[in-house]
């Protein structure tokens, strides 16, 4: 911003202060006040306070040094994600009506990637006495967010999971396409380093391009083709997907899923081989193994001898 002095013929001339600006390739300005009327010591000083060179009331003092900054708070990193969320349309998955619900939990998954942390946290994150950016503040949370309101948005996404999965899949998930699907497990940490914590595990399903669409949680210690059934049923009847491509890994391989869950339901299928039926193939002829390097070899001998470990090197 600089200021403007604007002859006015035969009239003391208009002083403004601009900004200038580009557009298409040119620099052009618009009018941000009109401080005509001001004494002239006064515009003096803001014309002193533009250019950043000193302060009238503080003689010999620059303006980086005429204030003190006491606090402050991240806002490009905020703008940034709600910006990516809402291109994403998440914020129309998760409701397609605005509401104090829908907001919290738009600013949870915010959080998780600004600063992923426990729900306690994130509430303290969006106190304004607290906040480290300026996320609470764009989707106008309530000042007195605490962590109990959020378990209660984390109850509400629970009871709203099967319409947020369906319209995920209706814009991801599409018929003869791939579909991927995977196990992974987690369980409770004890600081005192004692057995026999329970476990969870959870199975991901995403479109072909790595997508989430829905995830499911199991008791653990299921086995990822044990899961398979119910990640098909989801598929066809609530997803009405009649022709998709089931890719697992290794873990699905399970000729019982194939026969009872897989063909029945005329879905095609890309699983893993183990290594038996690696070998299998190799010494009918079918699979040559120069297609393998030494390393891939290896792996195959270690699962043979040792089912269930993998080679390290």
């Amino acid at each position: 911003m600089y200021i403007d002095t604007v002859p006015n013929r035969d009239s003391p001339p208009t002083i403004l202060i601009r900004e200038s600006y580009r557009e298409d390739g040119k620099v052009r300005k618009r009018t941000i006040a009109n401080i005509t009327k001001l004494p002239e010591d006064v515009i003096e000083q803001i014309r002193a306070l533009l250019r950043g060179s000193v302060v009238a009331d503080a003689p010999g003092e620059g303006l980086q040094n005429a204030f003190k900054i006491s606090r402050a708070v991240s806002h490009g990193d905020a703008c940034a994600v709600l910006a990516a969320l809402r291109t994403c349309g998440i914020d129309k998955a998760i409701d397609p009506r605005r509401s104090p619900a829908r907001d919290l939990a738009v600013a949870m998954v915010a959080l998780r990637i600004l600063e992923p942390g426990s729900k306690l946290a994130s509430a303290r994150g969006f106190r304004p006495e607290t906040a480290s950016s300026t996320l609470a503040a764009q989707l106008k949370l309530p000042e007195d967010v605490g962590e109990d309101r959020l378990y209660e948005v984390m109850d509400w996404l629970l009871r709203g999971q099967p319409r947020i999965e369906k319209a995920l899949a209706e814009k991801h998930s599409e018929e003869r396409k791939p579909v991927l699907y995977d196990l992974t497990s987690t369980w409770s940490y004890s600081r005192d380093r004692k057995r026999g914590l329970p476990q969870i595990e959870f199975g991901l399903l995403c479109d072909g391009e790595g997508r989430p669409v829905a995830v499911e949680a199991f008791t653990g210690n299921a086995s990822d083709s044990s899961t398979a059934a119910s990640q098909i049923r989801k598929l066809r009847d609530r997803f009405g997907l009649e022709k998709v491509v089931f890719v697992g890994d290794r873990g699905m391989t399970a000729q019982a899923r194939i026969r009872e869950d897989l063909e029945p339901n005329g879905f095609n299928w890309v699983f893993a081989l183990r290594a038996p039926a690696i070998r299998s193939l190799a010494e009918s002829g079918a699979l040559q193994p120069s297609l393998f390097d030494e390393q891939d070899m290896a792996e195959i001998e270690c699962e043979e001898k040792f089912p269930g470990e993998r080679l390290v090197v």
